[in-house]
């Protein structure tokens, strides 16, 4: 009785341990220009800062979902909040780019457990509409990245680069106190047993490694050494999990649901898309258009604000006219978004920003609710767990590919030709969508009729 009084302060904990990865991956991009001069970095220094927490993240969320089942999941979710807490102390005083990036590592590996622990006692301890509550959870991360430019724009001004991480410290002292008050403790499961993929582990951090060194070093070059050994990675590690019981990333789960397997396809181009556009605008705001981060800040809100307004709007849509039309319109805009980049000058006007920023915003924020709850709608309520952890690997993946876009576009600096290269590279991803949706909202309706039945 005393869970079911507390499950709304249970779901606020929870909420506010998943904001922070997003929250942390999107601040960032305001102080890139600053970190960069301060450090004296190049470009493709600066996409490692940011892919490598991705390639953590990747890592270690279901390497810690794992964890949170043998150990508990209070405990994880405790400990993932303390190392944020180390982090966000230790990070603004790094005197060079290697502790900073070991900084962002420990952030990482902390805001890494936090989704996987959260989900885990939402399912244990939420009575009731547990998947609508799994699925706000994860369009509330959205939204918070979606503002992350924005809050850290305004940071700035008051405390330089530094203050986004202290930010994160009066959200982790209220998770904390919220988790060790209402939180249940762990009741310990001697009846299973559980096994962790050590070698799975290993050959997922090689491959998407390798992949990231490859990506990253197309600016100079197609380096064919690189990207046989990531293909042969790939396939190691495809091949070695799909014969394990307990595999660290389950490719069976994706073998036996093709569709299920699409939708996160076409999840991780949409993120791509959506993060390019967020890394890639608020160090042109400042380096080309100079303007201060608090404007860029503020311009970025056309972005997220559009973004967390088509949310409810697309989830009604949805109800009313199913997922073929909506999400179909959706990439159709992201398109129009991604062609408007051409008009993206070193004199344009930041109005005219604010209005490319919002067409992509729409477009991201029917996706975004769209591709999440068509997912539930081909797997089962038991599977739903498994489905969750490879949404945010998904999402990881196409903030890496991004990254890559990121660095690879603006090598030689910022600056509106090289804005037109990825413009390039994002019409071709946006192009790929189109038939990609229209398969995937192909057989909506017997899906969800299959499920309701269900």
């Amino acid at each position: 009785m005393t869970v079911e009084k507390n499950e709304k302060l249970i779901i606020l904990a929870v909420a506010l341990g998943t904001i922070l990865n997003p929250l942390n991956t999107t601040m960032i991009t305001v102080a890139l220009p600053a970190i960069q001069k301060d450090f004296q970095l190049s470009s493709t220094d600066i996409s490692w800062l940011i892919a490598s927490y991705f390639i953590i993240s990747a890592i270690f969320t279901p390497l810690i979902g794992k964890l949170s089942d043998i150990y508990g999941r209070k405990l994880i979710l405790i400990t993932g909040l303390v190392l944020v807490v180390v982090s966000s102390i230790l990070a603004p005083l790094s005197p060079n780019m290697p502790v900073l990036l070991a900084m962002r590592g420990i952030q990482a590996i902390g805001t890494s457990a936090l989704f996987p622990a959260g989900v885990g006692i939402i399912r244990n301890t939420i009575q009731h509409n547990q998947n609508r509550v799994i699925g706000t959870l994860a369009v509330f991360a959205t939204t918070s990245a979606a503002f992350g430019p924005t809050i850290g724009g305004m940071l700035i001004q008051f405390g330089g680069w530094p203050v986004i991480f202290y930010v994160n410290l009066p959200i982790l002292a209220v998770a904390i106190g919220l988790t060790v008050i209402f939180i249940p403790k762990d009741k310990k499961d001697t009846a299973t047993s559980y096994k962790l993929d050590g070698i799975g582990i290993l050959l997922f951090s090689l491959f998407i490694t390798t992949w990231m060194v490859f990506l990253l070093g197309l600016e100079q070059g197609v380096q064919f050494i690189t990207l046989v050994i990531a293909l042969i990675l790939t396939v190691i590690f495809y091949m070695y999990e799909k014969r394990q019981d307990q595999p660290f990333i389950n490719v069976n789960f994706f073998r036996k649901n093709l569709n299920v397997a699409l939708i996160f396809g076409q999840y991780i181009l949409s993120t791509v898309l959506f993060f390019a556009v967020l890394l890639s605008f608020p160090t042109f705001i400042q380096s080309v258009l100079e303007a201060s981060s608090q404007t860029a800040g503020i311009v970025m809100l056309s972005l997220s604000i559009f973004a967390m307004i088509m949310t409810p709007i697309a989830t009604r849509w949805i109800e009313r006219k199913g997922y073929r039309m909506p999400l179909f319109i959706s990439v159709l805009l992201g398109l129009v978004g991604v062609i408007l980049l051409f008009t993206v000058k070193d004199h344009s006007v930041l109005v005219w920003i604010g209005v490319v920023l919002a067409v992509m915003g729409i477009s991201n924020g029917i996706q975004n609710i769209g591709l999440q709850n068509l997912l539930y709608t081909f797997i089962s309520v038991s599977e739903s767990g498994i489905a969750s952890g490879l949404l945010m690997t998904s999402r990881f993946i196409g903030n890496i590919l991004a990254s890559s876009i990121y660095g690879v576009a603006f090598a030689t600096g910022m600056n509106e030709n090289n804005m037109s290269i990825m413009a390039i590279v994002l019409v071709l991803v946006a192009v790929v969508m189109i038939p990609g949706m229209l398969y995937v909202t192909k057989h909506e309706k017997k899906s969800s009729k299959r499920m309701n039945q269900a």
